[in-house]
């Protein structure tokens, strides 16, 4: 009944936007099975071409497809490589450039192949139980690298009776003895530890190279003579219980010696060897107990001496390190909403390349993108618009190509909102927020307009001018859409980012969520009697705690929120981390803190009528938080729903049926209780 409920409501809230602007496109939830996007870009070895995922949504099987193809760096050639059933990941190019490795999963399995791109022939090297991934070739071409899960013993405590033949017994009792036995999207863990392989480019058999019940992930890097790979792995005993520790290792690929080359306090992570062979470049990130620690661009020698921070003072979390020359560095690093392609001299002397890379999220408008470094300082990486999801771009010999225009069939057809952009001041304190709005399509300056303020996750993440299929389809319901970097956001300093330490969520980022409303208000725009508020994970628990301290909002929907953080980190995925850097200590020495930080604490203050959505294997905000407050709620006889989504983790949104259930439900209960939608109909 619900469904068709929301269905019913949403349905007549579009028609009267369509009524009051009978000729106006509207992006609709139709048009988001029709999105593309492009991601995983990949240089050829010569510089003159790419290979790329491109993504879609297949509206047959409700999933997102990824094929592989070509294109040329100056825009002249663009085809398929890999079309066709089943769904493709990491291409990558042989140091010749006249094969590229892929893998491609069927059927929850995924094969290894090598494409032969003058023949066009593919050869399978094997099909693995546990996925590969981190796929590296050597700098000969004779080898393939990669990480995978090995299944391991665990020791058993008891020892069953013998089941005679044909018994048919119950399943046998799972025993866990580790800390970290369960993650979202996996859900409970085989015991298995991730190890380095390699394996013939030719075919043969894969050969283990790193032993021990050690996690050994992340990105894999050969040494030029292809002797050693480079890796980044925590070692330690107690590795289990350390949220912040990482050391880098070479193995040897004939002996499997491994050698550890750092010992920092942090994590060490990300190694690349330069083209010489002289350094390595890694991402360095402390151990200090706070919510956000900026990730920094470090270069030592091969030999693991001399580690000096390229990037000191940058203040940032930088990502993926690439080598343009033996002397320069290039590196992803966010900003203000953006994330940019900055270099970085072995000297330390560092420079813009490319800003406002990102599109490769389609969902919300979360800081994004991928990009790749070739031969002669060449770049390749995807760039959307407020408008548009991820296209791939190029820069070469000074100059920008944009290679293709994955979405102009579909989206240069519709009106979408309007993105604009503005500051304010929080209220709390005066600190200076950025934040966006998206207007309706066919917006009226003088008028006022529902409004929805859209709490980012994270809380250390952040959201930009960049496109949202979610939001696209809110404003084309006739609302103006408002989301900001609020303290605690990524993008601003390491002292912007940790204003929520010990305050997550808090009366603190409160205010800097009503200010941004009141300034819509301000501004004219937003009908102050119609005000609404939304937001995911941790836009969830702010959502939920917001209303617990203001009546203000018409309704409520908190996705996949955290309720009781007692609870909460004693039952979710991360709750090594979260125990050991958002709060002063475990709950048990520090209740009183814990509760205040809890939206349950505030519940009795709650009046909103409020809508929780959470998927029912969310193992990141567990589904039993979402109960809670439901239950309270209705104890207290407060409207409220609660959605939850079959089969789904904390990434709700992830099946394109889902991201439109998700604003189908958002709406309907906003269009509830939105004052003056009867005179309207």
């Amino acid at each position: 009944m619900l469904r068709f409920f929301a269905l019913a409501v949403l349905t007549a809230s579009c028609a009267t936007a369509a009524g009051a602007n009978d000729d106006l496109r509207l992006f609709s939830a139709e048009d988001v099975f029709e999105l593309e996007w492009a991601d995983d870009p990949q240089i050829s070895p010569d510089g003159e071409q790419a290979i790329y995922v491109r993504r879609s949504n297949d509206i047959s099987t409700d999933r997102t497809r990824s094929r592989v193809w070509l294109v040329n760096l100056d825009g002249s050639l663009h085809e398929p490589l890999l079309a066709e059933s089943g769904s493709y990941r990491s291409p990558r190019w042989s140091p010749d450039g006249t094969r590229m490795a892929y893998m491609k999963s069927v059927s929850g399995r995924t094969s290894l192949y090598v494409h032969y791109l003058k023949s066009g022939r593919d050869a399978l090297l094997g099909t693995f139980e546990e996925g590969p991934g981190n796929l590296a070739w050597s700098p000969d071409g004779t080898m393939l690298a990669f990480t995978m899960a090995v299944r391991a013993e665990g020791k058993s405590l008891v020892t069953r009776p013998a089941k005679p033949k044909g018994a048919s017994w119950a399943k046998a009792p799972v025993v866990i003895d580790r800390a970290r036995y369960r993650t979202n999207g996996e859900g409970f863990l085989e015991l298995a530890y991730d190890h380095v392989f390699i394996i013939p480019a030719e075919g043969g058999t894969a050969r283990q190279l790193t032993t021990g019940d050690f996690q050994h992930g992340g990105a894999l890097s050969f040494t030029p003579d292809g002797n050693e790979i480079v890796f980044s792995a925590n070692r330690n005993e107690d590795w289990e219980l350390q949220s912040r520790e990482a050391d880098i290792f070479s193995v040897n690929v004939n002996s499997a010696e491994l050698i550890q080359l750092t010992d920092l306090p942090g994590v060490e992570a990300s190694p690349e060897v330069s083209p010489n062979g002289r350094w390595i470049a890694y991402l360095g990130t402390g151990n200090a107990r706070e919510p956000f620690l900026p990730t920094d661009v470090f270069l030592m020698d091969r030999d693991g001496e001399g580690s000096r921070n390229l990037t000191r003072g940058l203040d940032r979390r930088t990502g993926n390190p690439q080598w343009l020359s033996d002397r320069e560095i290039s590196f992803t690093y966010q900003d203000r909403g953006e994330n940019n392609i900055g270099v970085v001299s072995v000297a330390g002397k560092r420079r813009v390349a490319v800003e406002g890379i990102g599109g490769t999220t389609i969902g919300r408008p979360y800081v994004s993108g991928t990009y790749d470094a070739g031969p002669g300082g060449a770049l390749v990486y995807t760039r959307g618009t407020a408008y548009r999801p991820a296209d791939l771009y190029s820069f070469k010999d000074g100059r920008t190509h944009r290679l293709t225009a994955l979405n102009e069939d579909l989206l240069a057809h519709r009106d979408l909102g309007e993105l604009r952009s503005f500051t304010y001041n929080s209220s709390l304190d005066g600190l200076e927020i950025q934040g966006w709005m998206i207007t309706p399509p066919g917006y009226e300056e003088g008028r006022t307009y529902p409004l929805i303020i859209e709490i980012h996750g994270g809380p250390h993440l952040a959201y930009g001018p960049h496109f949202s299929a979610e939001l696209q389809r809110i404003a084309a319901a006739g609302y103006v859409v408002v989301y900001d970097n609020h303290r605690g956001s990524i993008g601003y300093g390491s002292e912007f980012a940790n204003l929520l330490k010990y305050k997550y969520s808090s009366p603190d980022d409160f205010a800097d969520h009503m200010s941004a409303v009141d300034w819509a208000i301000d501004s004219g725009f937003a009908d102050k009697d119609n005000l609404f508020i939304a937001g995911g994970s941790a836009g969830g628990i702010a959502t939920a705690y917001a209303v617990g301290l203001t009546n203000r909002f018409n309704a409520a929907v908190a996705a996949k929120p955290i309720i009781n953080w007692v609870s909460k980190v004693l039952t979710a995925d991360s709750y090594v981390g979260q125990i050991a850097n958002q709060f002063p200590g475990p709950p048990w020495e520090h209740p009183e803190h814990y509760w205040e930080r809890s939206p349950l604490s505030l519940v009795g203050n709650v009046e909103t009528p409020t809508m929780l959505i959470t998927g029912e294997v969310d193992y990141r905000t567990p589904i039993s938080e979402t109960e809670q407050f439901y239950q309270a709620l209705q104890l207290r006889r407060v409207p409220s729903v609660m959605v939850r989504i079959p089969g789904a983790n904390h990434g709700i949104a992830s099946r394109p049926s889902r991201l439109n259930a998700k604003v189908d439900y958002t709406l309907a209960w906003f269009e509830k209780y939105r004052v003056g939608r009867e005179e309207e109909e």
